[in-house]
C-alpha cells in the first residue's frame, strides 16, 4: 500500500505530472495538448486541447468488456418498482432519449433543464445530454414553482425534461402543475417539454409544446446517436446552489476535468472496482447525485443504484427500517454513500435490522453533506462493522475536498473529523481578519483552498465570471484564495474539523439553503415588516431554519392569531421555495438585534437559539431586542 502523504505531496508539488497520469483513467478522442493552463488566476483550465465525452466514458467504453453486466439498478419503494439495466440496455435507452432531444431541436451547447424524481428516465436524460454535447441543468424535484422559474430564467433551456409526479412517503406530488406555473412565471419559455408519464397524476398537455417520452422513444427505438467529442474545457452541466444574496448561483463544470476527477476518485478515495455495485442514497438534484449516483460509478464500470423512497419504507410500501441493508445484500453493494441525517433516522429503528442481512460485501460507508456527530458515527460503525468514512466537499468542488483516501492508504478516521485534504486540494486555515495562515494546532479560522484548483472544481458561475471571483476569491484580506465559507480547525495530526458556516447559508439534512432566500419569501407577506432567518442546531437534521418576524400589525398576533400567521408564512415559503426551506418555527418579536449601522446580528440570534454565549454585544444598537428573544425561547 502506498503512503498517502507521499501521494498527496506529489499531487501538489508536481501536479501536472500527477494529473497527466490520472487522465489515463478515461478515454480521450484527442489527447490533451496542455495539462493545466493557470495563466488567468483564479481560473484553471485542465487538459486543454483534449477531446472526450462523459457518456462515452460512462457507457460506450464498457460495452465490449461488460456490456451485459448491470449498470443502472432502479429501486422505488414508492411504487414497488425494481428494474435493472445492463450497460448495453442503458446504451440503447440513452440513445433513444438523445434522439428525442435532437428531434426537439436541442443542439450542442444548448441547455436542457431536468426536473424529475429519482427514476431511470432522469438518468437517461442526463447521459443523453452528455452524449450530444448539451448542457444539463438538474433541478431538485422538490422545488416549488418560484424557485424553478428563477432557474429556468437563468439557464434559458431549449427543452425541459420532467414527469407527471414524484412521490415521498406514499404522498404523490404532481410536478406538471408546478412546472406549468414556473414556465408561466419565467420570462424565458422553453421550445418543448418532454415528460415521463408514471401514471401517478393526470397531466394536461400543452399542444405543440409538450411531448411524452414514451412516444418519442418509440419513434426512435433503433436510434444510433454518436457521441459528440467535446473540448475538455467545454461545459458539461450547471447546477444551482444557494447564495447569500438570495439569487441562486449556477455552478458551471467542465467536461474533461470532471471526468478525470471522478475517474480518479473511484479507486483512490472509495476503493471501488469495475463490476462491483455502488449505492449512493442522495438525489440527482444535488451534486452528490451527479458525481456518485450517475457519472462516477458508471465511469468506473460499476453498477449504480438509483433509489426512490424513504430509508424506512420497504418495496411492499410498508414500514421497513432495513430496506437499505436488504439492497446491500441483494446487489452485493461494496461501497455505500449516504448522509448523517439518514443514519440518524435509521438510529430510531430496531438495531437488530443491522444484523438481519448479509452485509459481508460492504467494505465502507461514506457519509457527507453535513458534519457527522460522534454518537451517530459510533452507532453505525459498530452496527455495520465496516469503516465509516466522513467526507467534506461542496457543490462547487464536485468531489471530496477532505476525507480518507481509502484506496491509497487505509488510514484511521477520527470521529468528528472528515479527515485530511485530498490529493490536488491545497487546503489551509486562515485568520479571517488578517489573512495569515494559522499553523498552530486547533486554531480556529476559515477553511480556504489555494489555487490552482484541481480538475473537477467549478469553472465559474454561469454567465457571471465577476460574481465567481468576488464571491469566492476576494473574501480574505490580501489573499486570492477560495473561501469555503466554513470555520475549521486542524489538529496536530493534520486532521480537519469543520465547525460551521461563516456566511448565511444553512445545512438542512445535507441540503444547502440560503437564509436570504427564505427571508425574501417571508418578507413578501403583507403582515411582515422585518424578518431574520437563522440556522439552528437540530439533533436529526443537523440544522433547521428558524424565523424571527416583526409584524407590521401586531394586533391579533398572539394565541390563535399567531398560529394562523405562522401557518401562512410557512405555506408561503413552501410554495415559493419548496418544503425543504420551510422554517421549523416562526417567532414573532417587536424588534430584531442590529448594529448601529443597521446590520442584522444573525450570529447572535443563532447563539441564543442554541443556548450559547452570544459574544461581544457592544456593537448592538438595542440590547433589549436580543434579551426579548432569549426570554421568548425560554421553556
Amino acid at each position: 500500500m502506498r503512503s498517502y502523504s507521499d501521494f498527496y505531496r506529489r499531487s501538489v508539488d508536481d501536479s501536472e505530472a500527477f494529473w497527466a497520469e490520472q487522465a489515463r483513467l478515461i478515454d480521450w478522442q484527442t489527447p490533451p495538448e496542455q495539462i493545466l493552463d493557470a495563466s488567468r488566476p483564479p481560473f484553471a483550465r485542465w487538459f486543454v486541447g483534449g477531446t472526450t465525452n462523459l457518456c462515452h466514458n460512462a457507457i460506450d467504453r464498457h460495452l465490449d468488456a461488460r456490456g451485459d453486466q448491470p449498470a443502472l439498478i432502479c429501486v422505488s419503494t414508492e411504487t414497488g418498482l425494481e428494474r435493472s439495466y445492463s450497460f448495453r440496455e442503458l446504451h440503447a435507452e440513452v440513445q433513444r432519449t438523445a434522439a428525442s432531444l435532437l428531434a426537439l431541436g436541442v443542439k450542442r451547447g444548448d441547455r436542457v433543464l431536468i426536473y424529475m424524481p429519482m427514476i431511470a428516465e432522469a438518468t437517461f436524460a442526463m447521459l443523453a445530454c452528455a452524449r450530444i454535447g448539451a448542457v444539463h441543468c438538474v433541478v431538485f424535484g422538490g422545488f416549488a414553482s418560484g424557485s424553478l422559474a428563477s432557474r429556468i430564467e437563468d439557464a434559458e433551456p431549449t427543452v425541459i425534461v420532467s414527469a407527471d409526479a414524484g412521490s415521498r412517503g406514499g404522498k404523490v406530488l404532481a410536478y406538471k402543475p408546478l412546472l406549468d406555473e414556473a414556465i408561466r412565471l419565467s420570462k424565458h419559455k422553453p421550445a418543448a417539454v418532454l415528460l415521463a408519464d408514471r401514471g401517478l397524476a393526470a397531466m394536461d398537455l400543452v399542444a405543440g409544446r409538450d411531448h411524452l417520452m414514451r412516444d418519442l422513444a418509440t419513434q426512435h427505438r433503433d436510434a444510433l446517436v454518436p457521441c459528440a467529442w467535446l473540448e475538455s474545457t467545454e461545459i458539461s452541466y450547471t447546477i444551482y446552489t444557494s447564495g447569500t444574496t438570495g439569487k441562486p448561483k449556477g455552478v458551471q463544470r467542465d467536461t474533461g476535468g470532471y471526468a478525470v476527477a471522478l475517474a480518479a476518485s473511484m479507486p483512490h478515495i472509495f476503493d471501488a472496482r469495475a463490476g462491483e455495485t455502488y449505492f449512493c442514497t442522495s438525489d440527482i438534484g444535488w451534486v452528490v447525485g451527479h458525481s456518485y449516483i450517475v457519472y462516477g460509478p458508471l465511469i468506473a464500470g460499476m453498477a449504480t443504484i438509483l433509489y426512490e423512497g424513504l430509508p424506512t419504507q420497504g418495496l411492499d410500501r410498508q414500514p421497513d427500517g432495513g430496506i437499505w441493508w436488504q439492497l446491500v445484500e441483494k446487489y452485493k453493494v461494496t461501497v455505500m454513500f449516504s448522509a448523517p441525517t439518514a443514519v440518524r433516522v435509521l438510529k430510531k429503528q430496531d438495531p437488530a435490522l443491522l444484523k438481519k442481512y448479509d452485509l459481508s460485501s460492504l467494505r465502507a460507508l461514506f457519509l457527507a453533506g453535513e458534519p457527522l456527530d460522534e454518537p451517530t458515527g459510533r452507532w453505525i460503525g459498530e452496527g455495520l462493522g465496516v469503516p465509516i468514512i466522513d467526507n467534506y466537499w461542496q457543490t462547487e468542488s464536485g468531489w471530496p475536498i477532505i476525507t480518507i483516501a481509502n484506496g491509497v492508504e487505509k488510514k484511521p478516521g477520527k470521529l468528528g473529523s472528515p479527515g485530511v485534504p485530498m490529493y490536488g486540494w491545497r487546503v489551509k486555515i486562515l485568520d479571517e481578519s488578517t489573512g495569515e495562515e494559522l499553523t498552530t494546532p486547533n486554531e480556529k479560522g476559515v477553511v480556504v483552498i489555494e489555487g490552482p484548483t484541481p480538475p473537477g472544481f467549478m469553472q465559474t458561475i454561469w454567465r457571471d465570471d465577476a460574481r465567481f471571483v468576488n464571491t469566492y476569491w476576494k473574501t480574505v484580506p490580501g489573499k486570492m484564495v477560495y473561501s469555503t465559507f466554513d470555520w475549521g480547525i486542524r489538529d496536530a495530526d493534520g486532521y480537519f474539523f469543520i465547525l460551521g458556516r461563516t456566511d448565511d447559508v444553512i445545512n438542512v439534512a445535507g441540503h444547502r439553503l440560503g437564509t436570504r432566500e427564505i427571508e425574501e419569501a417571508i418578507s413578501g407577506h403583507g403582515n411582515v415588516a422585518e424578518v431574520a432567518v437563522v440556522g439552528v442546531a437540530d439533533a436529526l437534521k443537523g440544522q433547521v431554519a428558524v424565523a424571527f418576524v416583526v409584524p407590521r400589525n401586531a394586533d391579533g398576533v398572539d394565541g390563535a392569531g399567531a398560529l394562523a400567521l405562522e401557518g401562512q408564512i410557512m405555506q408561503r415559503v413552501a410554495e415559493q421555495l419548496g418544503a425543504l426551506a420551510r422554517p421549523a418555527r416562526v417567532h414573532f418579536v417587536t424588534g430584531l438585534p442590529k448594529t448601529r449601522s443597521g446590520k442584522l446580528l444573525r450570529r447572535a440570534i443563532q447563539a441564543v437559539c442554541e443556548g450559547r454565549d452570544a459574544g461581544d454585544l457592544t456593537t448592538i444598537d438595542d440590547p433589549a431586542t436580543l434579551q426579548r428573544i432569549r426570554q421568548l425561547l425560554r421553556p
